[in-house]
């Protein structure tokens, strides 16, 4: 080994033991990432390790989950490498696992790339490659210079990289933009430029894609300096017709975060009015476009008592499709599966390849409650058998010792408690149409033998029967279960499998979601029309912000199940933060002492007090103590507080 890294790895130790000495990295950010991986990650620094490059089908995998980023981001990976290319640089773009989804580099150097890291695939993880530019910026979520020596591994002592961070609406680092050589400059100050121009694209990157994902919702587009707002205005507010703030740029979200400092009880689910944070009327900003020379208007931030010029974008206007030819290709049921999401349009476009093939049986998999009956549903009512049944049957609903005779039927006579009449199958029931199979993981492994016979010869055989009867039905299942670990442990016969799986559709997780904007509108609209009722309830800005930040581990069936909540217990036509169940609250809003189980008396009239300078609006008391509905009434029971008009 050079002796250059022996030397580097002895500083390494000395950090370790709690020595300083000259040599040591001045950064406190590298210091603390060393620190991180000998003692958090067990990384032996006299141990280097090669390059880690994930297989093709990995990458491809990694590739998928930020599709549309990566459609947003190339016209800035472009720009970017196009300034660096002649100065010896590459370019990474990697997803917040620190996997490399794009790279732009010299061909000549190929080999030397590739055997550095410094290409697609490629694994930047802080536990795994060390203190690096993307490693230690996904875990600071800050833009971060590693030059030369301040890499933890011996063998990238020669690099120096730069990175940045991309984040999502919510301020979520969902990538990392890195440039980095093989070989710099000693000096650290080289690297200056370097982190100013990373920084410059990534906010780039990151509000083309707010553009991108908001370019249905009106927008605001603001800046101090009237000349650049058209052209490069910094900050973008995503808002409701009524100035109700949906969402923000990085610009935006701290302009707001200024106001919410200045007003503490505001919450990260009170999405502010646009009339909150600034001195103005929505009708201003409405008609900044047809009531201004230049479509520009000054208005002063209440926070600050900065001037801000703003600028309206409007929605885009669906596009005319020709006469004759559909707007979408999709059929009706297909289409509502989804919006813009990567992982949903996978899904819509195979199914829609699959929708008539009867012959191939389709597995659907999933977390509990990503919707799969629902696709299962889409498919058949989609497809050339669409007039027939669609029988859905809950494997694991179904006692063990019934699930034989609800699936195949009985003959009267068959067994004793049964019909006397018998009773025909729910496969038979399905002739001519689908049958879905949903939680086939539960199916008993006797069942399993006999379903597997049903799907090869296409006849049921009743219980108590003396005769096969013929069925023609295509078959769908869906499992939320690793159905390969059953097989491994012999809970799941194989040859079942592959007879069912003839084609997988994954369905993603709602909090994965890119389209979870869409999936909220649809399912409350859905919840709406169950309902019945003439009125048209509407979901308030503050409500969809509190849902959309929400993690919705029981995906659209929770999301489902909160909206009918807010709706049951709403007071009026307009469901706000405060109908939701607490669980979908921040734990800023949930943790608020105001009111709590062990208040004193004192505490007590206080909410009397409330209650009554409110004319017992619960909504409006609610709003005051920063906490929800439910809760409030709680509290009232527990203390024995009855409105005066119920008393």
């Amino acid at each position: 080994m050079a002796s250059v890294q022996r030397q580097h790895i002895e500083h390494i130790f000395q950090l370790g033991e709690g020595l300083d000495a000259p040599q040591l990295p001045a950064q406190a950010t590298i210091r603390r990432s060393w620190l991180r991986c000998l003692n958090e990650y067990q990384l032996d620094p006299t141990q280097p390790r090669p390059a880690r490059v994930v297989p093709q089908q990995t990458l491809i995998e990694h590739r998928e989950s930020v599709d549309e980023l990566l459609h947003v981001a190339r016209a800035g990976v472009e720009q970017l490498y196009g300034q660096i290319a002649q100065l010896g640089y590459v370019l990474l773009l990697t997803d917040h696992r620190g996997i490399t989804v794009e790279f732009r580099g010299n061909p000549n150097q190929d080999q030397q790339l590739r055997k550095a890291g410094l290409y697609l695939g490629a694994d930047w993880d802080e536990r795994f490659a060390g203190t690096c530019a993307v490693g230690t910026c996904l875990h600071d979520r800050q833009a971060i210079i590693c030059h030369r020596q301040e890499h933890f591994d011996a063998t990238h002592i020669s690099l120096t990289c730069t990175a940045a961070p991309i984040a999502d609406p919510q301020g979520n680092v969902m990538a990392v933009l890195d440039i980095s050589a093989l070989q710099s400059p000693t000096q650290h100050e080289s690297q200056n430029f370097s982190l100013s121009l990373v920084t410059l694209y990534a906010r780039m990157i990151e509000d083309a894609y707010f553009l991108q994902r908001y370019r249905d919702c009106l927008m605001v587009r603001l800046d101090t300096s009237r000349e650049f707002v058209h052209v490069n205005g910094r900050g973008l507010i995503a808002i409701e017709e009524n100035g109700q703030v949906i969402a923000a740029n990085a610009v935006g979200r701290e302009l707001i975060s200024t106001h919410q400092q200045r007003w503490p009880p505001w919450s990260a689910q009170h999405a502010p009015m646009l009339s909150e944070l600034f001195e103005c009327e929505i009708a201003d900003v409405l008609s900044i476009n047809s009531a201004t020379n230049d479509q520009l208007r000054a208005f002063r931030a209440r926070a600050s008592n900065a001037i801000y010029f703003i600028s309206l974008l409007e929605p885009r206007r669906p596009r005319i499709a020709p006469l004759g030819k559909p707007a979408s290709s999709l059929p009706t049921a297909l289409e509502r599966l989804g919006a813009d999401d990567p992982a949903i349009r996978k899904v819509q476009k195979l199914a829609e390849r699959l929708r008539n093939e009867a012959s191939v049986n389709v597995l659907i998999s999933g977390e509990t409650g990503t919707g799969k009956e629902v696709v299962a549903r889409a498919l058949h009512d989609s497809g050339n058998r669409a007039n027939g049944p669609f029988i859905a049957v809950n494997c694991a609903a179904i006692p063990e010792a019934l699930i034989e005779s609800e699936l195949f039927g009985y003959e009267p006579g068959a067994f004793t408690g049964g019909r006397a009449k018998g009773m025909r199958g729910l496969i038979p029931q399905a002739h001519g149409g689908t049958l879905f199979l949903d939680e086939i993981g539960d199916m008993p492994l006797a069942l399993q033998t006999r379903l597997l016979r049903v799907l090869a010869e296409r006849e049921v055989m009743p219980l108590g029967a003396n005769k096969p009867e013929k069925v023609d039905i295509r078959v769908i299942t869906a499992t939320h279960r690793h159905i390969d670990t059953m097989i491994a442990q012999g809970e799941f016969r194989e040859d079942l499998y592959y007879r069912l799986n003839g084609a997988q559709l994954r369905l993603p997780p709602l909090r994965e979601r890119a389209d979870k904007l869409y999936v909220i509108r649809q399912v409350f609209s859905d919840v709406v029309s169950e309902r019945g009722g003439s009125s048209a309830p509407r979901l308030r800005a503050d409500a969809i912000s509190a849902l959309l930040a929400y993690a919705w581990p029981g995906n659209i069936r929770q999301l489902k199940n909160a909206l009918a909540f807010a709706l049951a217990t709403a007071e009026s036509d307009e469901v706000t933060v405060y109908d939701l169940p607490e669980q979908c609250l921040s734990q800023r809003i949930t943790r608020t002492p105001a009111i709590t189980a062990t208040e004193s008396e004192a505490t007590d009239r206080h909410l009397v007090t409330r209650l009554q300078q409110h004319h017992w609006n619960i909504s409006a008391v609610a709003r005051e103590l920063g906490v929800s509905r439910p809760t409030v009434y709680r509290q009232m029971q527990r203390q024995g507080i009855v409105p005066p008009n119920k008393a």
